[in-house]
């Protein structure tokens, strides 16, 4: 509860507000105090919203299992706007099944659901040796994740219903051979072409603009020349880093957690065994199996009368080709390291046991074990360091939680400054110049968090002078800002960019004669193709593009080849225009019967995900699925957005 007031401290503080605001309606009390922020609205599936602050807490999952998963994963790689779109657009996504599952009725049945959990290997490896499930360790691990066991299978049974509504289109995809090798005989096709280049560099040199055209270019493209609005700024930045400074762990805690930890911290127990296989797959025929079985059975009997022979009838009769010629000797092993059949028998024995025979999905074994490993315990100067380290950390979680609460009720109480609440928890006020609402390219971390840049942009911080409300923007990162000079977007002076504007029109009005002078060679030479200046021929096909811009190499390989020799324009933008002259049309080389193979099975993969994704956008306009916020667009080049085609 308090962690939520803590992470809702303006609603907290609104709903106060809206309890006792007819005693202040007279003394005028700012009704900007009084609005709670819920958000706005950033998507819509089936009439359902989805809202900026489950867009915020989704993107934050989302960075914190990329990085459970890849511990060396920079986290600041996922702040960037296109990976938040991303997000937005899983999250549209599912919504979108969920609903699809639904209104299709699609149920998952009690024992699907158990098999699921059954073949889960987080779920197995809680198992004990008897193959009952440690429901306290369960418990204890779903915990850590906010969930109960029936809140876990819950969403266990949703996701296979879910999953259920593209499964049939994805597994009943298929591209017959003909098919395939027609549109695989045409993509991987090769070109010989003549190229004629007309670089906008080699006409700018030719002009010469006066004054008057410079300042008539400036007048007619001053957004071009507008300098962004801009704000220095204040910051200071509560992180686990931060508080764990200030945390000196004593011996005596020391201590004691080693005594309660120091079984786990040293390690593992392994077992040495050694094994005969009868080998039949899981997939083989009933009878081969029971054929098996039966010779596992007679094996069993023959090393259970005579112990010292187990080895010899492992050389002889075991089916592994690893072990065998050690007589069976599989080295030692911790958990999870063998098939759970196998481990769990294993970790049940005793030194010098045989096993009965032992059921798995590569066939029939007989287990003796060898040897057990015992974990040598550590000592506590040994793991002094490391046990410093975890109860350090242990200690400055459960201090950032109440920090973090004195934190974000600082900034906000005394909205004026950040020296309180920074001089109070001893952090850093620390100041950044320049900083735009849209990140500039390069920067990273908060400057680069919209979240952060919306508080620091919005009319509060602006216009009244006020800190940010604390922003979260990591795992264990809060943040608050304040504005100590802003300045407005405005239009620079012509004096000030006046080599810039002389860059641009040189840049617009060169490329616009290479095109001019593009188009009326491709027309004469069409005309007359015998007198067309071209460079050598050269080869190009998607796979040897001879470092041409894509666009040339697209129009080589779109281009009519029915009559030969054509000719096409290509107009490269910023850099000028091209012309292409194919000469001939070079067959696929024709591919080894395996390559073949793997090319066909790609195809059909690709047909399948195609036919995937036009089930799924039917079901997205099927149940009005909207995104409302504007895809993040990846910036071109300085001189190219300048351009006006």
């Amino acid at each position: 509860m308090f962690d939520f007031i803590r992470k809702h401290t303006k609603w907290t503080m609104a709903l106060l507000f809206l309890l006792i605001v007819p005693s202040f309606i007279l003394v005028g009390m700012d009704k900007s105090s009084l609005s709670a922020d819920k958000g706005g609205v950033v998507a819509k599936v089936d009439g359902v919203e989805i809202t900026q602050p489950e867009w915020d807490q989704a993107h934050l999952k989302e960075v914190d299992r990329l990085r459970a998963s890849m511990p060396t994963l920079d986290a600041k790689l996922l702040d960037s706007p296109q990976a938040r779109y991303a997000t937005l657009e899983r999250m549209v996504r599912d919504r979108v099944v969920a609903v699809a599952a639904s209104k299709l009725k699609l149920a998952t049945s009690d024992q699907r659901l158990a098999r699921e959990l059954h073949d889960s290997p987080e779920i197995a490896s809680l198992r004990r040796p008897d193959g009952t499930l440690d429901m306290a360790r369960y418990r204890q691990l779903l915990s850590t994740q906010g969930m109960s066991p029936e809140m876990f299978e819950a969403s266990v049974r949703a996701d296979l219903s879910n999953r259920q509504v593209l499964a049939g289109v994805g597994g009943s995809g298929f591209a017959t051979d003909a098919v395939v090798d027609l549109a695989l005989n045409a993509y991987f096709e090769k070109r010989e072409i003549q190229l004629a280049r007309f670089s906008t560099a080699d006409y700018a040199k030719k002009l010469s603009p006066t004054e008057a055209d410079l300042e008539q270019f400036y007048k007619a493209n001053e957004k071009l020349f507008q300098a962004p609005e801009q704000a220095n700024i204040e910051y200071v930045l509560l992180d686990l880093a931060t508080v764990k400074k200030s945390i000196a762990v004593n011996e005596a805690d020391l201590k004691t957690y080693y005594e309660q930890n120091a079984q786990q911290l040293s390690g593992a127990e392994e077992r040495r065994a050694s094994h005969i296989l009868i080998s039949s797959p899981k997939t083989a025929p009933a009878a081969e199996r029971e054929k098996a079985k039966a010779k596992a059975q007679e094996l069993l009997a023959a090393v259970k009368k005579s112990p010292e022979s187990f080895a010899d009838v492992a050389r002889k009769e075991s089916q592994d080709p690893g072990s065998a010629p050690q007589g069976g000797d599989l080295d030692f092993f911790a958990r999870g390291a063998m098939v759970k059949p196998f481990e769990e028998a294993a970790f049940a024995m005793k030194k010098g046991d045989i096993s009965d025979v032992v059921e798995s999905d590569f066939g029939y074994h007989i287990i003796k074990l060898t040897d057990i490993r015992a974990p040598k315990q550590r000592s506590f100067e040994e793991l002094k360091p490391e046990l410093e380290a975890d109860l350090q950390k242990q200690q400055a979680q459960k201090k950032f939680s109440e920090t973090a609460e004195a934190f974000s009720n600082g900034v906000y109480e005394q909205s004026d400054s950040l020296k309180p609440v920074a001089d109070r928890l001893k952090l850093e006020i620390k100041t950044a110049a320049g900083v735009t609402r849209q990140p500039a390219a390069g920067v990273t971390g908060m400057l680069a968090n919209p979240k952060f840049l919306n508080a620091l942009f919005s009319s509060d911080s602006i216009e009244k002078k006020r800190n940010t409300e604390a922003v979260e923007i990591g795992p264990n990162q809060l943040v608050a800002g304040r504005v100590t000079e802003y300045k407005a977007a405005h239009t620079q002076p012509f004096a000030e960019v006046k080599d810039i504007v002389r860059q641009r029109w040189l840049a617009q009005r060169g490329a616009e004669d290479a095109r001019k002078e593009g188009q009326t060679k491709l027309a004469a030479w069409k005309a007359a193709p015998a007198t067309a200046e071209l460079a050598a021929p050269v080869v190009v096909s998607r796979q040897q593009t001879q470092q041409l811009p894509p666009k040339v190499v697209d129009a080589a390989l779109h281009a009519d080849a029915s009559v030969l020799p054509v000719f096409a324009g290509v107009d490269l933008g910023a850099q000028g225009y091209a012309i292409v002259k194919v000469d001939k049309v070079i067959a696929r080389d024709k591919p080894t019967e395996t390559v073949a193979k793997q090319g066909r099975s790609q195809y059909a993969q690709w047909w399948t995900s195609a036919e995937a994704l036009a089930y799924y956008n039917g079901l997205k306009e099927r149940f009005k699925a909207e995104i409302l916020v504007p895809r993040p667009v990846t910036e071109k080049p300085e001189q190219e957005a300048g351009i006006t085609q």
